[in-house]
Order: structure tokens, then C-alpha cells, then sequence
């Protein structure tokens, strides 16, 4: 695996990148020596960060981590991305073959026990109109959710606001 290791905050050590190195490493025995493993590492106050993203064609692997330590923090993420490796391990190789020349063939032929398969339970329709995203922004506060959907009046694209930890607010736009 190659690791891309950026630090926002934050200098990343000798010690960080060690510690980054050898836990993230252990998931060396799922994926082929080529695969990029993007991590950051960052700071805010007293919050420890670390974001890793593994993209495998068409998919994308992801996890942060928060704790008051950033050792704390690297020990979490791996272990929480080798939960989704085994959970969804059908799932990303079956859905794009392509991503099976990501991973190494012992992983891909080992069956993992679903811990819990993905079951939608209600399914819901809905009038979407166009809207700016400030207003799809009061119309999600409104409505007392953590995110809306609605089509972008400016782009007239399907997009996605949501609500941040830090009462902040996202926009999700579609790549064309």
C-alpha cells in the first residue's frame, strides 16, 4: 500500500506517520501493493483527527476518527475500515469487478458473516423544486433534518445540503 499522509494543524512526525504506517498497514492484507491509502491527520482545539480514504474503482472507502489522542484516534480507524472490508466485501467486489484488481485474491475468495445486511425499510416520494441552496438550507432547518435534497436553481442539478457537527452547513453537487 502506498500511503499519502498530509497533516492540517498538525506536523506529521516521524512517530505519527510510524504509528499511521503500521496500524493502516495491517489492512495490507486486504488490498494489492498498488493501492493508495489517503490519510489526514488534523488538529482543532483538543480533537485529534484522522480522515483515511481508500478509493477502489467506483467506490470509495472511508473513515475518520475523533478522540482527545491522536493515537487513540489511528487505532479506531483501522479498525473500523477492517469492520467495513469484511461487511461489504460482496458488495464491492461484486458491484464492479474492476475494484477486484484492487484487493488481494485471499481477501476476495474469504467469506466474511454479514453483520448486519443493509435492509431499506421505507421508502419515501417527494415534489422536488428548484431552489437556491440558502433556501434548501431553511427549508431542511425547517423541516427538522440533517439534510435535504432539492434541485439547484442556479445548476438545475440534483443537490444535497446537509447539517455539520459544527452547526455548519454542506452542499453536496454532482461531478459532470
Amino acid at each position: 500500500m502506498k500511503f499519502v499522509i498530509l497533516g492540517k494543524n498538525i506536523e506529521v512526525t516521524e512517530g505519527l506517520r510510524a504509528a499511521v504506517e503500521e496500524k493502516i498497514g495491517k489492512l495490507e492484507r486486504y488490498f494489492t501493493p498498488e493501492t493508495e491509502v489517503h490519510v489526514t491527520l488534523s488538529v482543532e482545539k483538543d480533537r485529534q483527527k484522522i480522515e483515511v480514504t481508500i478509493p477502489v474503482k467506483g467506490n470509495i472507502i472511508r473513515s475518520e476518527q475523533v478522540s482527545s489522542d491522536m493515537y487513540v484516534s489511528i487505532d479506531l480507524v483501522e479498525e473500523i475500515i477492517e469492520r467495513q472490508l469484511k461487511k461489504y466485501k460482496s458488495k464491492l467486489t461484486d458491484n464492479q469487478q474492476a475494484a477486484a484488481s484492487y484487493f488481494k485474491k485471499d481477501y476476495i475468495e474469504k467469506d466474511y458473516m454479514d453483520e448486519e445486511e443493509i435492509k431499506i425499510i421505507r421508502s419515501k416520494k417527494f415534489d422536488i423544486k428548484p431552489m437556491y441552496p440558502e433556501d434548501a438550507c431553511v427549508q431542511m432547518e425547517l423541516l427538522g433534518h440533517g439534510f435535504f435534497v432539492f434541485i439547484n436553481a442556479e445548476t438545475d442539478q440534483v443537490n444535497v445540503v446537509y447539517k455539520r457537527k459544527s452547526n455548519t452547513y454542506g452542499l453536496i453537487e454532482p461531478e459532470v
